[in-house]
């Protein structure tokens, strides 16, 4: 069953030593095991993310014990600071029974909707995102989130699958769903579709 609190924890490493990065990154998880914590790379970018599935505000006091650690050990080899949210499980119209995808690939899929329309959109992408994921047979898990902390507040879908990432996409960029994307511009992002972000990353054990 997919986590009730999620922590996203990414950041920029410096060309060229991503791989020096997730090997350092990978031996100080080792050393303190969380159950349910992946380590990833993007497909797309320099940038590492981090996903630990949490089940109480009291892990937190370790966790950033075990952060600082994580920042004397790679910080030379840094770009940015760490970016972190703390996200909160709202519904799963794919759910895992792991805490989090264990998929090969996972996408983060976000906007920030306006608060106005919130309770509208609930309802709306019941019938018409959450539609088109449960058809979808690249789409192994598909998990909404909303951010509890963050300086990007808004919805997370965290998404799993198994297929190269050319396949999957392939149900994001269909005349389907770009209608639904419209739809969501039109009356509930925050920005119009310009505010709708997504990222694909590959788990760095794999």
């Amino acid at each position: 069953m997919s986590a009730t609190l999620l922590i996203l924890n990414e950041v920029t490493v410096a060309p060229g030593k991503v791989d020096q990065v997730l090997a350092e990154w990978s031996e100080r998880n080792k050393k303190e095991p969380i159950d349910g914590r992946t380590l990833l790379r993007s497909t797309e970018s320099d940038n590492v993310l981090e996903i630990t599935p949490v089940q109480d505000f009291s892990e937190l006091a370790a966790l950033s014990a075990g952060w600082q650690k994580l920042w004397d050990t790679v910080s030379p080899d840094l770009v940015t600071d760490f970016r972190r949210q703390l996200l909160e499980f709202v519904e799963a119209p794919k759910d895992t029974a792991d805490p989090l995808p264990r998929t090969p690939y996972v996408q983060l899929r976000y906007i920030e909707v306006k608060p106005k329309e919130y309770t509208a959109y609930r309802e709306w992408r019941e019938n018409t995102i959450f539609d088109v994921v449960r058809r979808a047979e690249p789409v192994t898990t598909f998990l909404a989130y909303h951010t509890l902390l963050s300086t990007q507040p808004g919805v997370m879908f965290v998404t799993g699958f198994e297929c190269e990432p050319e396949e999957y996409q392939k149900v994001f960029t269909s005349a389907e769903y770009q209608d639904i994307v419209q739809q969501a511009g039109d009356r509930f992002i925050v920005g119009g579709e310009s505010g709708l972000y997504t990222r694909v990353y590959r788990r760095a054990d794999v």
